[in-house]
């Protein structure tokens, strides 16, 4: 979460912008976006040096040696941030904009990569080298803050934040997922180094960063020292779409400086018939937009054939069941609506997924979750598509903490339900015989189905009522009776005194 003191110090970055003449918000945000990047490139690269000769594998630096710029030959050192941001001003600014940005544009040879498709129109727009100065100042000071606090993404921090100012965070369903949840559906999902992974809606790639270090962590050997597996993880397996071209590109940023060499990151409308997508990936992880304008003319037929609806978050099940193989598994953030609405469509998108294919589990998450952006109330659902069934039981679990209040401050707290739920899930034989009246339970399908397919918790979730024992009727009249004598008492001396 962002300090109040670092948003302060963002709060300076964007006057140092306006300042200098440049009050567009979104040429704020992607010129912060550049120069972050530029900030990460030398700091993933001596990251990547690091681990490489940990392993004892060989590394050369982008930087390394001479590079080549249009017609000339530089040092490369020069290009990194922690070189060029002690330079005097104007050379400085004369490095960046002749220099580094021209470097950053053809970092990546593959020219149908998603990083050229996304910094090919890149330009340098930061008007003279004292507003350059100051605002790698400014970031160096946001950098060193941010270190001081773990686990967090500065890239998306900051653009949510930037987003948050000018009003606009939200307004499209477009709001950033908290990174301890989206580790969590991770941790539930275990994703495998054979997995093709999608996000239909990416934004700045959470969900495809996250599962990527998951593997990092967990098939370290196995995507490193595996020659096949490690062209899949570098060029195959992570795939993302989204309708915002500020988003990809900072979302393809964000995929390379995690050290994935070329993520399929496209802009794309995944509801529309322009998505040929079928049957392609064996894993999707997403948070769909719950509202926002929707062309229904241009939603896919099939979807609609599923549940014939104009809400997104409806279409967007259908569409994962159409884009997952058989086999394949999504876990995905949904409004509480979806687990209980009575709409026709609703009806449909919960039949489809209890009936054709196999839900495992309803995962319901308090409301102040996506606080401040967002007080909705939300769930996690988990399925695998079979086409043919497969729910016995489907696995239920009342998140009531994640390890932050629930207020609009989000601040640490001890109660954490999430390392249970996990838990939990990974042993789901050990729930058979679970009361309900605790966190989770399992409810069998036929149940489900009786109650028209409710997916709701409370549906299902029995209320233990513990008997209260009180003092007899007289005991209560005598204690009434020693209060009355020592309020008669005590007005008699205030009288008394008067």
């Amino acid at each position: 979460m962002i300090t109040g003191e670092l948003k302060n110090r963002i709060d300076s970055l964007w006057n140092i912008f306006a300042a200098g003449g440049l009050v567009n918000p979104l040429d704020v945000i992607e010129q912060v976006t550049y120069l972050m990047f530029i900030h990460d490139l030398d700091d993933s690269d001596n990251l990547r040096a690091k681990e490489s000769a940990m392993l004892g594998l060989p590394y050369k630096s982008i930087f390394a040696g001479e590079v080549e710029i249009g017609e000339r030959r530089i040092d490369g050192q020069q290009l990194k941030w922690s070189v060029f941001r002690d330079f005097p001003a104007g050379r400085m600014y004369t490095v960046m904009q002749e220099w580094v940005f021209p470097f950053i544009k053809t970092l990546h040879g593959d020219k149908n990569s998603a990083y050229s498709k996304y910094m090919d129109d890149a330009i340098f727009k930061l008007p003279t080298p004292l507003v350059l100065s100051k605002v790698v100042d400014c970031l160096d000071d946001i950098y060193t803050q941010m270190a001081q606090v773990q686990g967090t993404d500065i890239r998306g921090d900051v653009y949510e934040y930037l987003l948050s100012k000018i009003s606009q965070s939200g307004r499209n369903g477009q709001f950033r997922t908290p990174r301890h949840i989206i580790r969590m559906m991770v941790e539930l999902m275990q994703p495998g180094p054979d997995d093709v992974i999608c996000d239909p809606a990416c934004g700045t790639s959470g969900f495809l960063v996250t599962a990527a270090e998951y593997l990092k962590e967990t098939h370290k050997q196995e995507i490193f020292f595996d020659r096949r597996k490690k062209d899949h993880y570098m060029n195959h397996m992570f795939h993302g779409y989204d309708m915002d071209r500020t988003m990809l590109r900072i979302g393809a940023m964000n995929m390379m400086t995690h050290g994935i060499e070329n993520p399929y990151i496209e802009y794309r409308d995944s509801l529309s018939d322009q998505n040929p997508d079928k049957d392609a990936y064996s894993l999707i992880l997403a948070n769909p937009p719950f509202k926002g304008s929707l062309d229904a003319d241009t939603v896919a037929p099939d979807l609609l054939r599923v549940c014939k609806t104009k809400k997104t978050e409806l279409l967007f099940l259908a569409l994962f069941l159409r884009m997952l193989r058989t086999g394949g598994r999504c876990a995905c953030i949904v409004p509480d609506g979806v687990l209980f609405g009575s709409s026709t469509a609703h009806k449909a998108i919960r039949t489809e997924l209890v009936e054709n294919n196999r839900l495992e589990a309803v995962i319901s998450m308090p409301s102040g979750v996506f606080k401040p952006y967002a007080g909705v109330s939300t769930g996690v659902l988990v399925f695998t598509k079979t086409g043919h069934g497969g729910t016995d039981s489907v696995w239920f679990y009342d998140m009531q903490a994640d390890g932050f209040s629930l207020d609009d401050k989000r601040t640490p707290v001890t109660e954490n339900d999430i390392p249970d739920i996990v838990a939990r899930f990974r042993d789901l034989a050990g729930e058979k015989d679970r009361q309900r009246t605790g966190k989770s339970f399992l409810v069998p399908k036929a149940e489900i189905v009786k109650n028209g397919y409710d997916l709701s918790i409370n549906k299902y979730k029995k209320t233990e009522y513990v008997p209260v024992e009180y003092p007899p009727t007289s005991q209560i009249l005598a204690e009434l009776r020693e209060l009355e004598a020592e309020i008669s008492k005590g007005l008699e001396e205030l009288e008394g005194m008067v």
